[in-house]
């Protein structure tokens, strides 16, 4: 009984945590677009920091996840 409710926090507080990447992801994006919309020809090297940020959000949440996993 006692491992169950463990695991099922775990999962509560990682459901917690994603918000924050997630929130960041949609941030990395509006900047993005809006920077592009400022100036069209700076696209490909937005591009590129827009894509980096968001790998490097994204992989916050995958840490999380795995170490929901292990924690439980």
């Amino acid at each position: 009984m006692d491992g169950t409710l463990n695991g099922s926090v775990n999962m509560i507080g990682y459901g917690l945590a994603a918000i924050g990447p997630g929130i960041g992801i949609g941030l990395i994006f509006a900047a993005y677009i809006s920077g592009v919309a400022r100036q069209p020809e700076a696209q490909g090297r937005l591009q590129s920091i827009a894509i980096l940020g968001f790998a490097l959000a994204e992989a916050l949440a995958i840490i999380g996840i795995a170490l929901a996993f292990v924690l439980s």
